[in-house]
Protein backbone atom coordinates (compact mmCIF):
# COMPACT_ATOMS: atom_id res chain seq x y z
CA UNK A 1 0.00 0.00 0.00
CA UNK A 2 1.13 3.21 -0.74
CA UNK A 3 0.46 6.38 1.35
CA UNK A 4 1.74 9.98 1.06
CA UNK A 5 1.29 12.23 3.74
CA UNK A 6 0.33 15.73 3.48
CA UNK A 7 1.10 18.22 6.62
CA UNK A 8 3.67 20.86 7.22
CA UNK A 9 4.46 19.39 10.78
CA UNK A 10 4.44 15.52 9.68
CA UNK A 11 6.59 14.57 13.04
CA UNK A 12 3.87 14.85 15.13
CA UNK A 13 2.80 11.81 13.96
CA UNK A 14 4.72 10.06 11.95
CA UNK A 15 5.66 7.81 14.57
CA UNK A 16 2.05 6.55 15.25
CA UNK A 17 1.85 5.89 11.37
CA UNK A 18 4.62 3.85 11.41
CA UNK A 19 4.18 1.95 14.67
CA UNK A 20 0.33 0.99 13.57
CA UNK A 21 1.12 0.54 9.73
CA UNK A 22 5.12 -0.39 9.76
CA UNK A 23 4.06 -2.63 6.07
CA UNK A 24 2.97 0.81 4.55
CA UNK A 25 5.17 2.65 2.03
CA UNK A 26 5.03 5.95 3.04
CA UNK A 27 6.39 9.13 1.75
CA UNK A 28 5.66 12.83 3.04
CA UNK A 29 4.95 16.00 1.25
CA UNK A 30 5.10 19.33 3.97
CA UNK A 31 4.19 22.41 1.05
CA UNK A 32 1.38 22.54 -1.58
CA UNK A 33 3.65 23.54 -4.45
CA UNK A 34 4.91 19.65 -4.23
CA UNK A 35 2.22 17.60 -3.84
CA UNK A 36 1.12 17.26 -7.77
CA UNK A 37 4.60 15.84 -8.68
CA UNK A 38 4.87 13.49 -5.94
CA UNK A 39 0.69 12.30 -6.39
CA UNK A 40 2.23 11.82 -10.50
CA UNK A 41 5.07 10.17 -9.61
CA UNK A 42 4.23 8.05 -6.67
CA UNK A 43 0.19 7.10 -7.73
CA UNK A 44 -0.49 6.13 -4.01
CA UNK A 45 -3.70 4.48 -3.13
CA UNK A 46 -3.79 6.83 -0.08
CA UNK A 47 -3.65 10.33 1.00
CA UNK A 48 -3.41 12.02 4.44
CA UNK A 49 -3.90 15.58 4.09
CA UNK A 50 -4.16 18.18 6.80
CA UNK A 51 -4.92 21.59 5.28
CA UNK A 52 -2.59 23.87 6.41
CA UNK A 53 -1.98 26.90 4.34
CA UNK A 54 -5.27 28.27 3.37
CA UNK A 55 -7.33 27.43 0.56
CA UNK A 56 -6.78 29.28 -2.32
CA UNK A 57 -3.12 27.20 -3.17
CA UNK A 58 -4.86 24.27 -1.79
CA UNK A 59 -3.59 21.42 -4.78
CA UNK A 60 -6.93 20.34 -5.13
CA UNK A 61 -7.41 19.52 -8.99
CA UNK A 62 -3.94 17.25 -8.64
CA UNK A 63 -5.32 15.37 -5.96
CA UNK A 64 -8.69 14.34 -7.30
CA UNK A 65 -7.13 13.93 -11.07
CA UNK A 66 -4.22 11.74 -9.35
CA UNK A 67 -4.78 7.88 -11.18
CA UNK A 68 -5.39 5.10 -8.74
CA UNK A 69 -5.79 7.08 -5.71
CA UNK A 70 -8.87 5.55 -3.71
CA UNK A 71 -8.99 7.37 -0.67
CA UNK A 72 -8.18 11.20 0.52
CA UNK A 73 -8.66 11.12 4.40
CA UNK A 74 -8.80 14.48 5.61
CA UNK A 75 -7.49 15.19 9.20
CA UNK A 76 -9.85 17.79 10.11
CA UNK A 77 -13.43 18.07 10.46
CA UNK A 78 -13.91 20.47 6.69
CA UNK A 79 -13.93 19.14 3.31
CA UNK A 80 -15.07 22.27 1.28
CA UNK A 81 -11.71 22.71 0.10
CA UNK A 82 -12.06 19.48 -1.75
CA UNK A 83 -15.50 19.51 -3.07
CA UNK A 84 -16.97 18.61 -5.37
CA UNK A 85 -15.55 15.36 -6.23
CA UNK A 86 -17.19 12.33 -8.06
CA UNK A 87 -17.75 9.56 -5.10
CA UNK A 88 -17.85 6.86 -7.39
CA UNK A 89 -14.14 7.47 -8.36
CA UNK A 90 -13.21 8.76 -4.94
CA UNK A 91 -13.54 8.16 -1.18
CA UNK A 92 -13.19 11.06 1.08
CA UNK A 93 -13.19 10.57 4.70
CA UNK A 94 -12.71 13.30 7.39
CA UNK A 95 -11.80 13.51 11.02
CA UNK A 96 -15.26 14.96 12.50
CA UNK A 97 -15.45 14.84 16.24
CA UNK A 98 -11.39 15.48 16.63
CA UNK A 99 -12.00 18.66 18.63
CA UNK A 100 -15.73 18.23 19.32
CA UNK A 101 -14.83 18.94 23.17
CA UNK A 102 -12.31 21.54 22.65
CA UNK A 103 -14.65 23.45 20.59
CA UNK A 104 -17.70 23.19 22.43
CA UNK A 105 -15.64 24.62 25.37
CA UNK A 106 -14.74 27.55 23.09
CA UNK A 107 -18.94 28.33 22.30
CA UNK A 108 -19.57 28.40 25.62
CA UNK A 109 -16.53 30.45 26.93
CA UNK A 110 -17.41 32.69 24.07
CA UNK A 111 -21.11 33.22 25.51
CA UNK A 112 -19.65 33.49 29.06
CA UNK A 113 -17.28 35.85 28.06
CA UNK A 114 -19.92 38.71 27.12
CA UNK A 115 -22.69 37.59 29.93
CA UNK A 116 -20.16 37.63 32.93
CA UNK A 117 -19.08 40.75 31.05
CA UNK A 118 -15.36 39.85 31.42
CA UNK A 119 -14.08 41.70 29.20
CA UNK A 120 -15.88 45.25 31.27
CA UNK A 121 -14.32 43.90 34.48
CA UNK A 122 -10.64 43.79 32.52
CA UNK A 123 -11.20 46.90 31.75
CA UNK A 124 -11.91 48.01 35.33
CA UNK A 125 -9.11 46.32 36.98
CA UNK A 126 -6.46 47.74 34.45
CA UNK A 127 -7.94 51.34 35.44
CA UNK A 128 -7.67 50.12 38.94
CA UNK A 129 -11.12 51.16 39.38
CA UNK A 130 -13.36 49.68 41.87
CA UNK A 131 -17.53 50.05 40.94
CA UNK A 132 -20.59 48.25 41.11
CA UNK A 133 -20.65 45.53 38.65
CA UNK A 134 -23.09 42.36 37.69
CA UNK A 135 -22.72 39.38 35.88
CA UNK A 136 -25.80 37.61 33.67
CA UNK A 137 -26.97 34.17 34.19
CA UNK A 138 -27.11 31.74 31.05
CA UNK A 139 -29.90 29.38 33.24
CA UNK A 140 -33.07 29.16 31.22
CA UNK A 141 -31.82 30.80 28.19
CA UNK A 142 -32.08 29.43 24.58
CA UNK A 143 -29.06 28.15 22.82
CA UNK A 144 -30.00 27.79 19.17
CA UNK A 145 -27.39 25.33 17.27
CA UNK A 146 -26.85 25.17 13.67
CA UNK A 147 -25.64 21.95 13.01
CA UNK A 148 -25.72 18.91 15.84
CA UNK A 149 -23.13 16.74 14.66
CA UNK A 150 -20.18 16.03 16.51
CA UNK A 151 -18.94 19.26 17.46
CA UNK A 152 -23.30 20.84 17.78
CA UNK A 153 -23.62 17.96 19.97
CA UNK A 154 -21.20 18.38 22.19
CA UNK A 155 -21.95 22.13 22.38
CA UNK A 156 -25.37 20.95 23.42
CA UNK A 157 -24.15 18.78 26.57
CA UNK A 158 -22.10 21.73 27.77
CA UNK A 159 -24.68 24.32 27.35
CA UNK A 160 -27.23 21.71 29.35
CA UNK A 161 -24.75 21.22 32.26
CA UNK A 162 -25.02 25.32 32.12
CA UNK A 163 -28.67 24.93 32.35
CA UNK A 164 -29.45 26.40 29.15
CA UNK A 165 -32.38 25.45 26.65
CA UNK A 166 -31.46 23.57 23.88
CA UNK A 167 -32.63 23.72 20.45
CA UNK A 168 -31.18 22.24 17.02
CA UNK A 169 -31.53 22.25 13.37
CA UNK A 170 -30.61 19.24 11.83
CA UNK A 171 -30.70 18.00 8.16
CA UNK A 172 -32.30 14.74 9.66
CA UNK A 173 -33.74 15.22 12.75
CA UNK A 174 -33.48 12.52 15.07
CA UNK A 175 -34.39 13.27 19.46
CA UNK A 176 -30.69 13.88 19.88
CA UNK A 177 -29.07 14.09 23.37
CA UNK A 178 -29.05 17.23 25.43
CA UNK A 179 -31.01 18.90 22.64
CA UNK A 180 -34.69 20.07 24.11
CA UNK A 181 -35.96 20.21 20.43
CA UNK A 182 -34.48 19.18 16.82
CA UNK A 183 -35.99 20.23 13.59
CA UNK A 184 -35.24 20.29 10.11
CA UNK A 185 -33.73 23.58 7.95
CA UNK A 186 -37.13 24.62 6.66
CA UNK A 187 -37.67 25.74 10.13
CA UNK A 188 -34.64 27.88 10.61
CA UNK A 189 -36.18 31.06 11.20
CA UNK A 190 -39.02 29.32 13.87
CA UNK A 191 -35.38 28.31 15.71
CA UNK A 192 -33.75 31.52 15.44
CA UNK A 193 -36.93 33.45 16.71
CA UNK A 194 -36.07 32.23 19.86
CA UNK A 195 -32.63 32.01 20.32
CA UNK A 196 -30.96 34.14 22.84
CA UNK A 197 -27.78 32.95 21.70
CA UNK A 198 -26.82 30.71 18.90
CA UNK A 199 -23.75 28.52 17.60
CA UNK A 200 -23.07 28.04 13.94
CA UNK A 201 -21.67 24.35 13.60
CA UNK A 202 -22.72 23.65 10.31
CA UNK A 203 -20.33 22.33 7.15
CA UNK A 204 -19.47 24.56 4.15
CA UNK A 205 -21.55 24.05 1.28
CA UNK A 206 -23.72 25.14 -1.72
CA UNK A 207 -27.07 24.48 0.95
CA UNK A 208 -25.48 26.49 3.75
CA UNK A 209 -23.49 29.34 2.29
CA UNK A 210 -24.75 32.68 3.06
CA UNK A 211 -27.80 30.99 5.18
CA UNK A 212 -27.67 33.70 8.00
CA UNK A 213 -28.06 36.91 5.96
CA UNK A 214 -29.84 39.86 6.86
CA UNK A 215 -33.02 38.39 6.97
CA UNK A 216 -31.85 35.45 9.13
CA UNK A 217 -30.10 38.14 11.76
CA UNK A 218 -33.10 40.02 11.62
CA UNK A 219 -35.43 37.51 12.75
CA UNK A 220 -32.95 36.82 15.94
CA UNK A 221 -33.80 38.34 19.70
CA UNK A 222 -32.66 41.87 20.00
CA UNK A 223 -29.41 41.14 21.98
CA UNK A 224 -28.46 37.77 20.65
CA UNK A 225 -25.14 36.79 20.75
CA UNK A 226 -23.49 34.61 17.96
CA UNK A 227 -20.80 32.04 17.80
CA UNK A 228 -19.28 31.10 14.65
CA UNK A 229 -17.03 27.83 14.39
CA UNK A 230 -18.17 26.60 11.01
CA UNK A 231 -16.90 27.78 7.82
CA UNK A 232 -16.30 31.33 6.87
CA UNK A 233 -18.93 31.97 4.17
CA UNK A 234 -22.22 30.57 5.96
CA UNK A 235 -22.80 33.56 7.71
CA UNK A 236 -22.81 36.77 5.05
CA UNK A 237 -19.88 39.17 6.55
CA UNK A 238 -21.91 42.71 5.65
CA UNK A 239 -24.97 41.81 7.23
CA UNK A 240 -23.21 40.79 10.56
CA UNK A 241 -21.33 43.72 10.51
CA UNK A 242 -24.72 46.00 10.29
CA UNK A 243 -26.18 43.86 13.02
CA UNK A 244 -23.38 44.53 15.43
CA UNK A 245 -23.13 48.30 15.02
CA UNK A 246 -26.73 48.75 14.83
CA UNK A 247 -27.14 46.80 18.31
CA UNK A 248 -29.60 44.40 17.02
CA UNK A 249 -26.93 41.93 17.58
CA UNK A 250 -24.79 42.47 21.41
CA UNK A 251 -21.81 40.56 20.52
CA UNK A 252 -20.46 38.24 18.15
CA UNK A 253 -17.64 35.45 18.68
CA UNK A 254 -15.75 34.33 15.38
CA UNK A 255 -13.78 32.05 14.47
CA UNK A 256 -13.76 31.75 10.67
CA UNK A 257 -14.20 34.61 8.18
CA UNK A 258 -15.11 35.03 4.52
CA UNK A 259 -11.45 35.70 3.58
CA UNK A 260 -8.63 34.47 6.03
CA UNK A 261 -6.79 36.27 7.15
CA UNK A 262 -9.13 38.63 8.30
CA UNK A 263 -8.08 41.74 6.67
CA UNK A 264 -6.23 44.34 8.07
CA UNK A 265 -8.82 47.68 8.26
CA UNK A 266 -11.99 44.73 8.81
CA UNK A 267 -14.56 46.42 10.89
CA UNK A 268 -14.56 43.22 13.35
CA UNK A 269 -10.45 43.95 14.27
CA UNK A 270 -11.84 46.63 16.72
CA UNK A 271 -15.42 46.21 17.47
CA UNK A 272 -16.22 46.13 21.39
CA UNK A 273 -19.01 43.47 21.30
CA UNK A 274 -16.95 41.34 18.81
CA UNK A 275 -13.95 38.32 19.72
CA UNK A 276 -11.88 37.56 16.62
CA UNK A 277 -9.77 34.06 17.09
CA UNK A 278 -7.77 32.65 13.97
CA UNK A 279 -9.78 29.85 13.19
CA UNK A 280 -8.12 28.24 15.85
CA UNK A 281 -11.14 26.82 18.12
CA UNK A 282 -10.22 22.93 17.16
CA UNK A 283 -6.30 23.31 17.50
CA UNK A 284 -5.08 22.01 20.88
CA UNK A 285 -1.57 19.90 22.12
CA UNK A 286 -2.16 16.67 20.41
CA UNK A 287 -5.02 16.99 17.91
CA UNK A 288 -2.83 15.87 14.97
CA UNK A 289 -1.94 12.45 17.03
CA UNK A 290 -5.77 12.21 17.44
CA UNK A 291 -6.19 12.49 14.22
CA UNK A 292 -4.01 10.10 12.90
CA UNK A 293 -5.19 8.04 15.41
CA UNK A 294 -8.29 8.41 14.07
CA UNK A 295 -6.90 7.48 10.76
CA UNK A 296 -5.01 4.68 11.45
CA UNK A 297 -8.29 3.07 12.71
CA UNK A 298 -9.74 3.94 9.04
CA UNK A 299 -7.09 2.26 7.59
CA UNK A 300 -7.39 -0.34 9.39
CA UNK A 301 -11.00 -0.80 8.31
CA UNK A 302 -9.50 -0.46 4.75
CA UNK A 303 -7.12 -3.28 5.04
CA UNK A 304 -9.79 -5.32 6.15
CA UNK A 305 -12.13 -4.63 3.66
CA UNK A 306 -14.80 -2.91 6.05
CA UNK A 307 -17.10 0.69 5.83
CA UNK A 308 -14.79 3.48 6.60
CA UNK A 309 -16.18 5.72 9.13
CA UNK A 310 -16.50 9.79 8.65
CA UNK A 311 -17.34 9.21 4.85
CA UNK A 312 -18.45 12.98 3.60
CA UNK A 313 -20.67 13.41 0.85
CA UNK A 314 -19.59 15.77 -0.89
CA UNK A 315 -23.51 17.43 -1.48
CA UNK A 316 -23.86 17.84 2.29
CA UNK A 317 -20.45 18.43 2.77
CA UNK A 318 -20.59 15.60 5.90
Amino acid sequence: MKLIIHYDRPELFLDILRQRHPAADISVCTDYASLPAMLAAQRPDVLFTIRFAGTPEFPRAAILETPGLQWVSVGGSGTDHLAPWDPARITVTNAAGVAAEVMAQYVIGGILHFTLDLAGFARRQQAQEWSAGSVTSVEGRTLAILGLGKTGQAVAKLARAAGMRVVGIRAHPVPTEAVDLVAPMDRLYEILTVADFLAICLPLSAATRNLIDEAALAVLKPGAILVDVSRGGIVQQAALIEALQSGHLAAAVLDVFEIEPLPQGNPLWTMPNVIVTPHCSSVYQGWERRAAEMFCDNLDRWQRGEALENVVDPNRGY
